[in-house]
């Protein structure tokens, strides 16, 4: 049994842009020894000794420190090579032509750069049309099928690239593999991936149970180990398919477009993956990326990502090679699903409104194309193996700093802890504690009954708390100053020059011209670059008042509910006597807050408690500004309170505007399709979200359709 390598090492962690010459020499010298044996273990021997996301993450790395060093680059350069030499066992053959491997794309932003690189080598203008195929990548096993005049002649593995092993007798054995063509060119190699169902697999490894056989790991390896099999009647009897991809040598052309000539290799009798789509623009691309991904559960076979390649056959050989990968295509991968990884202890993040978050601080891994060091833990009773209801989760295993844990991302965005290993738990590891004092300012740290969150008592006393208020003031949905974001205001406050909002606004009286200490003379500021912030936050003075509300931080207030709350009041003068009014249980101010769509008890206390605690500063604030009535009546808005998504190409505004529109009329927007989904506003272009929604009875309606509903056209 293979030992997996130790891929943690301490030279792994340091950044690339950190590193001297020595350190670079030393690391490339460790990956390119890692990713042979990985190679090896998993092209050769069928026993992979790492995930496909620790590969991808080595690989990118070793890529990194090329190009920063490319001085360093060795003659066994991981990058520089393709698969790994043939085992013994079987006879060798060598390509007529080269399997390459494909260069990979781990984001939208990656595809992008593959299609904007091919225009600008081919000098190509920005509107010619680019054509592409889109096709599932098969986690399986590259083999290359010899046709001569018609009748298969020898079958190979890819190998190292150059040679690969000789399995001609086992490939005979596949259905999906034809012996003999009619109307072929005289010369014809066949290119694609032996691969294995998931049915298969189990039927297969239930039988190999039965007979005290070798129990495969996953369909992948099976696959592999089935064709690499010295008597091919051992072959004979696994359940081996095969889809065509690609090709070879050729004696003639099959067709003068990549659909073409999959299309022509079907009509041979191969199967390309029914899948394959043509796709005219990166909107397609990501729309049969995103309808493949969908898919891929219910497939019965693996696949790790969606390939493209250019559909011009001629435009592919005007691109050519690199040394390991074609120009012309790119394979997108699937973000890795799970990964495991050490606990190595629990942080505690304090928030605006005070709440205690426990974050994970883990041992870094690659969780879908992205290194993960913490991951959200939730709360206390999360840690503790309960829901929020006292149920038991994880069969109510606790987590605890020690424990070995599986990570996944949520949405492919939030990195989370799945499960934990108890046979990995070391005999030190102690049920976790939540603090009782807040670690920022030392206050208690209180749990109220029906609360699942610890809060910090300390208020803007709390360090945390005022830091993070400053933060939500000036973000994207509140005050969007530009130039003031969170590494500004943490840099001023820490300095003392902004310690509540109302400062932000007399920045400018404090440290502007010709006061003792200026910003233009701070690190990192010049005289433009200060002027800029202090226009930036001029133009800010002037704003709707659903936002000021939102800015304003208070718990339980988020964009929807400030903007009810302004469509109800339609002024902040009204607004803030109501909060003071409210404040007696008994008055009609507080019936009429109580009355307000989507305002309950709790939300209510919260508006009049934080209005009460902080009154002089949000009057201050509020002095310094002019806020905007409410506009809108957003009760008679035709799309108050729905969510709506918009997809496709938007001719007559752009997507920022159609969704300033829809939220400005108190619609939520969405970025994808769901049951909670009202209404799909779809633009030329629209793919797989206009599908869902018509699978799931959301009503779909264009553009001019949009404009007429929401009274701009």
């Amino acid at each position: 049994m293979q030992q997996k390598p130790d891929i943690s090492d301490s030279s792994a962690e340091r950044a690339v842009e950190q590193m001297d010459l020595p350190e670079a020499q030393a690391e490339l010298e460790r990956l390119a020894a890692l990713l042979s044996q990985a190679d090896t273990a998993y092209f050769r021997d069928d026993a992979p000794v790492m995930s496909d996301a620790d590969y991808d993450s080595l690989r990118q790395r070793n890529a990194a420190i090329e190009a920063r060093f490319p001085q360093l680059i060795r003659p066994d350069s991981p990058g520089q090579r393709v698969g790994a030499a043939p085992a013994e066992g079987f006879g060798k053959i060598r390509h007529a032509r080269r399997m390459l491997s494909l260069a990979n794309a781990f984001s939208d932003e990656d595809v992008a750069d593959f299609v904007n690189g091919i225009r600008r080598f081919l000098n190509l203008d920005p509107q010619t049309p680019l054509f592409f195929t889109a096709e599932p990548k098969i986690d399986g096993l590259s083999l290359s099928l010899r046709y001569e005049a018609g009748r298969l002649v020898h079958a190979a593995t890819r190998g190292d690239g150059e040679i690969g092993e000789d399995v001609t007798a086992n490939a005979r054995t596949i259905a999906d593999i034809p012996q003999s063509l009619a109307d072929a060119p005289d010369v014809l190699e066949v290119r694609g991936e032996v691969y294995m169902t998931h049915s298969d697999f189990a039927a297969l490894n239930a039988k190999q149970a039965g007979i005290g056989g070798k129990v495969f790991a996953n369909p992948r390896n099976a696959a592999a180990g089935s064709l690499r099999q010295l008597d091919a009647e051992i072959t004979r009897q696994r359940p081996l398919r095969f889809f065509a991809y690609a090709w070879g040598a050729l004696s003639a052309p099959l067709a003068a477009t990549q659909a073409g000539a999959l299309a022509r290799l079907e009509a041979l009798g191969f199967v390309p993956n029914p899948l394959l789509r043509k796709c005219e623009s990166l909107t397609d691309l990501f729309d049969t990326y995103t309808a493949i991904a969908a898919q891929r559960a219910e497939l019965g076979y693996d696949i790790d990502g969606v390939v493209y390649k250019l559909d011009d056959l001629t435009l592919q050989a005007r691109l050519g090679l690199r040394s390991t990968t074609p120009r012309w295509a790119i394979a997108h991968k699937f973000p890795a699903e799970r990964a495991w990884t050490l606990l190595e202890g629990i942080d505690i993040q304090v928030g605006r409104t005070g709440a205690l978050s426990p974050v994970a601080r883990l041992t870094p891994v690659t969780v879908g194309g992205v290194v993960v060091s913490n991951a959200t833990l939730h709360n206390e009773d999360y840690i503790a193996g309960r829901d929020s209801r006292g149920e038991a989760i994880r069969d109510g295993r606790d987590i605890r700093i020690g424990d070995w844990v599986e990570i996944y991302r949520a949405g492919d965005v939030i990195p989370k802890i799945r499960d934990i290993d108890p046979a990995r738990r070391p005999d030190t590891a102690i049920p976790y504690q939540m603090p009782d004092h807040c670690p920022e300012c030392g206050s208690p740290a209180l749990r109220e009954p029906g609360e699942s969150v610890r809060r910090c008592t300390g208020g803007m006393i709390c360090p945390a708390q005022a830091v993070e208020r400053l933060k939500h003031f000036v973000s994207r949905a509140a005050f969007d100053i530009e130039g003031l974001g969170a590494k500004q205001v943490e840099s001023f406050w820490r300095d003392g020059w902004i310690a509540s909002p109302r400062d932000i606004f007399t920045l400018k009286d404090r440290f502007g011209p010709g006061q003792p200490r200026q910003l233009k003379n701070r690190e990192g500021w010049g005289e433009k670059s200060a002027q800029k912030l202090f226009d930036a936050i001029d133009a800010k003075r002037r704003i709707p008042l659903a936002r000021f509300l939102f800015a304003l931080g208070l718990r339980h207030v988020g964009e929807t509910s400030a903007a009810m709350l302004a469509s109800h009041y339609g002024s902040w003068d009204a607004l803030r006597a109501a909060m003071v009014e409210a404040a007696d249980p008994d008055s009609p101010a507080h019936g009429e807050l109580l009355s307000i769509d989507g305002v309950g008890p709790v939300m209510a206390q919260t508006l009049i408690s934080g209005f009460a605690a902080e009154r002089a500063e949000i009057n201050a604030l509020a002095k310094l500004l002019e806020i905007e009535p409410a506009s809108e009546s957003i009760a008679d808005s035709p799309v108050a309170g729905k969510t709506i998504v918009f997809t496709g190409t938007l001719e007559r505004m752009t997507r920022a505007e159609a969704k300033a529109r829809a939220e400005a009329l108190g619609a939520k927007v969405a970025g994808s399709v769901s049951a909670r989904t009202d209404l799909l506003v779809a633009g030329p272009g629209a793919g797989s979200k206009a599908k869902k929604a018509a699978d799931l009875g959301v009503e779909v309606i264009d553009e001019d359709q949009w404009l007429a509903l929401t009274g701009a056209s």
